[in-house]
């Protein structure tokens, strides 16, 4: 009897305990400078806006009249050229380079650091300037024995175009970044997983393809689409060579016509961030596709993102009419 007291007691007290514990009411912690610097930005924005839509010396007429000139339209396309071209023969130099580096052959190895030395050494304008001059240098050259008779010769300046030279010089000067970014997702990879392809008996060739580059793209993607988008703008320099088709002349020659460089400045600005955007975009399809084997929850693309803030929506607003219809009901007589 006195144990079932003792027992009804203890409860009495735990339940009253819960009960005070309820009433305590916690006050958020208060964040003032958020709202002042959220305040000084919402300022600073409002300012910009006011500018760039009042200000007349943007003359925002002329940057919708040029946006769409076949000029610039074909700038774009050969920018585009550019990029993509220089980027693939960057991804083959630059693996090979990052294999000769990780070589045991001590004159591949040293060979593949002279390389790096020498490309990411000297600015790439600069090595721009030697491709554009490099008919200079070498007037002819053919196939032949070495330092014997030569069977085909062919004159450098009809080879090496202005295109062909600007494309070469991006490719080889973005190989020696792409190598080191190749060797370090590699070296990322476990060693024992090409000990245990090996103990299969696979090749190194076949082991360095189907066991440790599909584990190290996740680690060779981002910043290699860093470098895409760094390659876009990079395109910018082939004056250098020279080459005069790209987006960046294009803009400057019309703006020197016209006595216009702000508007036109806006226009090539426009159309690089457009396809620095779509560029963004299919990176992030690509280290989605790569990171499946890595990551348990891969990120929402921007449709799912959507998808779900509809969704939330959705669902709050039904609760809260079930609410209010509830409390209709409760009201009821």
């Amino acid at each position: 009897m006195s144990s079932n007291v003792g027992a009804t007691g203890h409860d009495g007290g735990e339940q009253a305990g819960y009960e005070h514990a309820e009433e305590i009411k916690a006050i958020p912690l208060r964040h003032p400078w958020r709202w002042v610097f959220v305040a000084v930005l919402a300022i600073l924005a409002a300012m910009l806006i006011n500018n760039v839509a009042t200000n007349p010396n943007y003359r925002w007429s002329l940057v919708s009249t040029y946006l769409f000139n076949p000029q610039i339209l074909r700038g774009v396309g050969y920018t585009l050229i550019l990029t993509i071209g220089a980027m693939a023969l960057a991804l083959i130099v630059g693996v090979s380079v990052a294999v000769m580096r990780m070589s045991d052959n001590p004159v591949l190895s040293s060979v593949g650091w002279v390389y790096l030395w020498v490309f990411r050494g000297t600015p790439v304008y600069t090595q721009l300037v030697f491709w554009g001059f490099i008919g200079v240098l070498i007037p002819k050259f053919g196939l032949g024995i070495p330092f014997g008779p030569t069977f085909v010769e062919f004159d450098t300046n009809s080879v090496f175009t202005p295109f062909i030279s600007a494309l070469i010089g991006l490719a080889l000067n973005e190989a020696a970044y792409m190598a080191e970014i190749v060797r370090g997702g590699l070296l990322a990879v476990d060693a024992g997983q090409g000990e245990a392809s090996a103990a299969l008996g696979m090749s190194t060739g076949k082991t360095m393809t189907r066991i440790v580059l599909p584990q190290a793209m996740r680690v060779i993607v981002p910043p290699t689409g860093n470098e895409f988008i760094s390659m876009l703008k990079t395109t910018s320099l082939v004056l250098a060579v020279p080459f005069t088709l790209d987006l960046q002349f294009a803009s400057n020659a019309i703006a020197n016509r016209l006595y216009a460089p702000i508007p036109l400045l806006i226009v090539a600005a426009i159309w690089y961030l457009v396809v620095t955007s779509v560029l963004m975009v299919g990176q992030f399809y690509v280290e989605r596709y790569y990171g499946r084997g890595s990551n348990r929850l891969q990120p929402p693309t921007p449709v799912q993102k959507l998808r779900g803030f509809l969704t939330r929506k959705g669902t709050a607003s039904k609760t809260s009419e079930e609410s209010t219809l509830g409390e209709g009901i409760d009201d009821q007589p």
